[in-house]
């Protein structure tokens, strides 16, 4: 953090001990920094040479090298005892440079066989680089334009355990069924937006997290997921899939398989064979029409299923669709075209979402029976009073939280249950409030009544003085006095100016 733009090897040559020199954030550049600067450095350890203006790397570095950091620079070129002949070495740090593959020596750590950590993303490489240090355990090639791993690229890296390929311009024709084989302590592997049609075939078996999202991948064979057996974490969102373009048969036998992302592809329905044991199923935005009695029959452990920005219709949801589903705690049908609230929801549900709909009703028994559900979000939907069956709230006996904001209500729904703490009804046709409208709430915490259409003047302090737990009343953007104040006595008339006031 100066403004050092040159090193006199002399002044370093003194400081023969020196185990760390820190030269970050500085105005270095090759040019100020001779070839033979570190030649005397026989104990340095640590050099940190990130965010300077260096464009080629220095030709020597001391053999006692541990960690080097040559980060944010604009290096073009590395020489073959830049890093090479370090024995001790364990770190490098490349990352936002401008290195080519013509800027790297063929055996770039000859010598530094003990090299664990390699940071080279945000550069313009081509191919993965040759002779990879065998000890590696972390690799990032990510933000380059990689094309193609050649031949036996990773073969030796058998204790990789992280690898960052994502932001690159790779194809399924640019690697092999052997590419990725040998790497068998491999747990972590991102090949995501790049330009892979299908899943690479002989990924190693202990991938616990796979990012392939953001690619064209368009189908998933019988065979490239199954021998991943510890395999945890499948994210394929972003891509072209079809439900036809994966076989029923894909994800069998993952049975640790817990989190699957699909959304943001062209699923036109549920999937048949899902994971047995997925506990998280994102598969938003997709175009879904209908869901079927069988189509979660086996997914008995699901927890969080997000169905949002499909094309569901509440008839097209079969009633014991969700009949097995006795762990879901959280279930998303947001901005579908459902009319009305469907039927069969699972009893445990904890948080529900319909916002963004066309329901104008919520018939009878949908809501029977849910004493578990906590959230449940109706915004921006076209209910009004009479349309919610009566004492539908009353059996939602855990419920804290209710947003029915942007709908049709003219007035604060009745019977609300005792454990309400958070009611949102912004953007609806409120014009009044009646003295017993949070009797059965005495527990609220928050009432937001914003952009109604209620005269402030007309509001009753004491509708909320027995709320001990309100903390927050919002009634802005509400019309400002009462028609029918000019009709009250003087003293009453002073007395609502007060409480506007207090407002």
């Amino acid at each position: 953090n100066n403004q050092i733009e040159e090193i006199f090897p002399e002044e370093l040559a003194r400081l023969h001990r020196l185990e760390t020199l820190n030269l970050q954030n500085n105005r270095l550049t090759s040019k100020g920094l001779p070839e033979e600067a570190f030649e005397h450095l026989e104990n340095l350890n640590y050099l940190y040479l990130a965010n300077n203006k260096l464009t080629v790397a220095p030709r020597f570095l001391p053999h006692t090298l541990i960690s080097a950091d040559f980060a944010a620079n604009y290096l073009t070129k590395i020489y073959g005892l830049t890093f090479g002949q370090k024995p001790n070495l364990r770190s490098v740090y490349l990352h936002n440079n401008k290195l080519s593959d013509a800027g790297l020596p063929d055996n770039m750590f000859n010598g530094s066989n003990n090299v664990e950590i390699l940071i080279m993303s945000s550069n313009f490489l081509k191919y993965v680089p040759k002779n990879l240090p065998p000890a590696l355990y972390k690799l990032h090639l990510k933000n380059n334009k990689l094309e193609k791993i050649p031949k036996g690229a990773f073969s030796e890296l058998t204790g990789l355990r992280e690898l960052y390929l994502q932001n690159n311009y790779l194809t399924n024709e640019g690697m092999d069924n052997e590419t990725f084989w040998k790497l068998s302590s491999l747990e972590y592997l991102d090949l995501s937006s790049n330009n892979l049609s299908q899943i690479p075939s002989g990924l190693p078996r202990n991938i616990v997290l796979l990012h392939l999202e953001k690619n064209a991948i368009k189908m998933i064979g019988r065979d490239v997921l199954t021998q991943i057996k510890n395999l945890e974490y499948l994210l394929l969102h972003n891509n072209k899939l079809k439900a036809r373009g994966i076989h029923p048969l894909a994800f069998q036998g993952l049975k640790k398989l817990h989190t699957v992302h699909l959304y943001n592809n062209m699923l036109e329905r549920i999937p048949g064979g899902l994971p047995r044991r997925v506990k998280t199923l994102m598969i938003l935005h997709n175009q879904i029409s209908e869901i079927n009695r069988n189509d979660f029959a086996t997914t008995y452990f699901l927890e969080e299923l997000n169905l949002s920005y499909n094309k569901l219709k509440s008839p097209q949801i079969h009633r014991e669709a969700f009949r097995k589903l006795r762990q879901l705690k959280s279930l998303d049908l947001s901005g579908n075209n459902l009319h009305t609230v469907p039927f069969g929801f699972p009893k445990n549900l904890q948080i529900l979402k319909l916002k963004e709909n066309e329901i104008s009703v919520i018939p009878k028994g949908t809501l029977s029976g849910m004493t578990k559900l906590r959230e449940l979000y109706l915004s921006n939907n076209k209910l009004k009073v009479n349309s919610i069956y009566s004492r539908a709230w009353r059996e939602l006996s855990s419920l804290q939280s209710l947003d029915m904001a942007g709908n049709q209500l003219t007035s604060i729904p009745s019977g609300l249950p005792e454990s309400l703490e958070y009611l949102y009804l912004q953007n609806n046709k409120i014009t009044t409030v009646s003295e017993s409208a949070f009797e059965s709430t005495p527990n609220i915490k928050g009432i937001y009544l914003r952009f109604n259409k209620i005269a402030i003047g007309a509001l009753k302090e004491r509708i909320f003085q027995s709320l001990k737990h309100l903390q927050v009343l919002d009634i802005e953007g509400n019309l400002e006095l009462s028609n029918t104040s000019k009709n009250k006595d003087d003293s009453e008339e002073e007395m609502e100016d007060e409480e506007v006031e207090e407002e």
